[in-house]
């Protein structure tokens, strides 16, 4: 399905609605228990322009950074060339172009904005534990341990 130079990888796109919050941790996981087999991508179906300190605070406490990932739109990633795109709730729309050749996965996570730090790290575990699962399916193996 790739033609990068990177054609082992699978191409993981995650959705949700600002791209602050949760389509950010799976990203940031999916990269760090990835490792060579992922190519993980974020965007938001109204992206708020930045990754709230929320979720920079609960992933920095799994020991994970999100440098280098910022909030976009869907018009910013290539929808078109992904392997897998995951919406990360019912209320987030992600129009696939025709002729998409990847699969779509939903996932049902609640938005933690404005839920509090509690809020932030109960939403983090639930997408740890869906990109882990999600990254057995598509490697076969057990993903990284991830600290």
């Amino acid at each position: 399905m790739n033609s990068s130079p990177d054609s082992a990888a699978t191409r993981i796109l995650f959705v949700c609605v600002g791209n602050a919050c949760r389509s950010q941790m799976a990203e940031a996981f999916a990269r760090h228990l990835g490792g060579e087999h992922v190519r993980a991508y974020s965007a938001g179906s109204h992206p708020l322009g930045r990754i709230i300190p929320e979720t920079h605070q609960a992933m920095q406490e799994k020991g994970i950074s999100l440098e280098g990932q910022w909030s976009k739109g869907l018009d910013e990633v290539p929808v078109g060339e992904m392997d897998v795109v995951v919406t990360m709730g019912c209320e987030v729309a992600c129009p696939v172009p025709a002729g998409f050749q990847g699969q779509v996965i939903e996932w049902s996570i609640p938005d933690p904005f404005l839920q509090g730090a509690d809020g932030f790290v109960a939403v983090r575990d639930l997408i740890e534990k869906h990109v882990r699962q999600l990254l057995t399916e598509i490697t076969g193996q057990a993903a990284g341990s991830g600290g």
